[in-house]
């Protein structure tokens, strides 16, 4: 589901982040760009692992994906969400094993790499914490537009990198001592 067109020129100032949103079977990814408080889309898509694979199979599916993303459009930047407990233990497993993935890619290729909270994402781009997946995503449509958003999974990706670009300043302040947390 995923197009891979690199864009070329960035203007000074301007920080590129990608989104990611953990999921064995489908990860969403998204990357804007953010001048001062101006955010653009650049691109988003979703990584498809097939469930016929093994799961060490589709996490090297899912590594191998991260990787073309970062190598396509070059973010310096990442922002996976934190996992969440599932009434079903398996399936929160299986969640971890890519998150696994979307924490350690951009750590290898040396991009700074933020995490957040559905609700801390959902307060950042519609105002409250208990959006709707419908909310998030007609938010992101307004926010960015040309976004494509081929499934939520790439609309939560796109959200988590648009909240980032709204708390970045912030946590790279509480990481150099300047704010207390």
């Amino acid at each position: 589901m995923s197009s891979f067109s690199p864009v070329s020129g960035r203007s000074s100032g301007s920080v590129r982040l990608l989104g990611l949103d953990p999921g064995l079977r489908f990860l969403g990814w998204g990357i804007i760009e953010a001048v001062g408080n101006r955010i653009s889309h650049i691109a988003d898509g979703v990584l498809v692992t097939d469930s016929s694979m093994s799961v060490p199979e589709r996490l090297c599916a899912l590594y191998e994906g991260i990787e073309k993303v970062i190598e396509t459009y070059s973010p310096q930047e990442a922002a996976v969400e934190e996992t969440y407990v599932n009434v079903n233990g398996a399936a929160t497993l299986k969640l971890g094993y890519a998150r696994a993935m979307a924490l350690l890619v951009p750590t290898q290729k040396g991009l700074l790499v933020a995490e957040y909270g559905a609700k801390e994402v959902k307060l950042a781009v519609v105002g409250t914490g208990q959006a709707t997946k419908q909310q998030v995503m007609l938010m992101i449509k307004h926010l960015l537009p040309g976004a494509t958003l081929k499934r939520a999974d790439a609309a939560d990706a796109l959200a988590m990198a648009v909240c980032h670009a709204y708390r970045r300043a912030t946590n790279l302040r509480i990481a150099r001592g300047r704010v207390s947390a």
